[in-house]
Formats: structure tokens, C-alpha cells, sequence
């Protein structure tokens, strides 16, 4: 087990994707891959992150660091 979390993603995407479209042609495969990678980061809850899908963990993370906006009143 060289990565953990890579080989978790892939064995998820091989099971959840892969395995279950029958791909005929590249676009085909370009488009179920483009709608499972959508669920996955914007829909899904992952255990690592608390429950939530990667996108709200991402804003929550973003708006938490955000620095507060510059006074009027700032000497120049």
C-alpha cells in the first residue's frame, strides 16, 4: 500500500464508474466520468472531511480564512 488515500479514490471510482457504464466511445467516457467526478467532489460526504462533500469543506475552509476587508480609513 503505497497511498492511501489515492488507492481508496481509485478502488471508489473503479467500483462506482468504471464498473458500471459499458463505454462505447470517448465522449461516452468523457461524460460519465465528468458527471461521477461532479457527485463525488460537490455531492458525496467523505468521512475525512467530516461528513460533507469536498466543495462545502471548501468554502467553509475558504470563508473561515478569508481576511477582512480593508478599512476606508487606511492611511496610503
Amino acid at each position: 500500500m503505497q497511498n492511501g488515500y489515492i488507492e481508496s479514490f481509485n478502488g471508489k471510482f473503479l467500483d462506482e464508474c468504471l464498473n458500471e457504464h459499458w463505454f462505447q466511445t470517448l465522449p461516452q467516457a468523457r461524460s460519465e466520468i465528468a458527471i461521477w467526478r461532479q457527485d463525488y467532489n460537490e455531492v458525496r460526504p467523505h468521512s475525512s472531511l467530516g461528513r460533507i462533500p469536498p466543495a462545502e469543506f471548501a468554502q467553509r475552509h475558504r470563508t473561515k480564512n478569508q481576511s477582512p476587508p480593508a478599512s476606508s480609513n487606511e492611511i496610503k
